[in-house]
């Protein structure tokens, strides 16, 4: 049998957060079926090889899924938020922002850029820009758009073409 993922005084916090209706979940599984979603989070195992003790898991999971669509896990973490900082223990220093997530237009960051930097930025994105298109010519160091027929090599150092005949 699985320990419980749960004190009492934690279930007791969350458990006004879940909605009950008018046919079920029973109180008494109500539990069970949380933290079966907590279980299969922690665990990073697949929704059937759930623990039978949490209940069948196409229950748990439907029941997960009723949740996640009424926004009670959002709810519940805000309402979390609000009872730390109510009790003063709030510690910011736990908080972390994912940067792969995060997308800001400079603007919107409140960043300060003279417009000759801007303009030098603008300029090189659109650079690396054209460069990413397919089919783009090569540039020399003169500035000189080079040009291979068919065949031939362009003097790089990617190998020679007789070589592929």
């Amino acid at each position: 049998m699985t320990r419980r993922q749960l004190t009492d005084d934690q279930w007791a916090f969350i458990e006004p957060y879940l909605p009950i209706g008018e046919y079920g979940p029973y109180p008494q599984r109500l539990r069970d079926q949380f933290e079966g979603v907590i279980w299969r989070f922690r665990s990073s195992a697949q929704w059937r090889e759930m623990p039978g003790e949490f209940g069948p898991w196409p229950t748990v999971y439907g029941r997960f899924r009723v949740w996640r669509d009424a926004g009670v896990f959002s709810t519940l973490l805000e309402g979390l938020i609000a009872e730390t900082a109510r009790r003063g223990e709030t510690d910011l220093s736990l908080v972390s922002v994912d940067s792969t997530t995060v997308r800001a237009h400079h603007d919107a960051a409140g960043m300060r850029i003279d417009e000759e930097v801007m303009e030098a930025l603008e300029k090189a994105a659109a650079g690396q820009e054209r460069g990413r298109q397919k089919g783009a010519a090569r540039r020399d160091t003169t500035g000189r758009t080079t040009r291979t027929a068919p065949g031939e090599t362009n003097g790089d150092a990617s190998g020679d073409a007789a070589d592929f005949v």
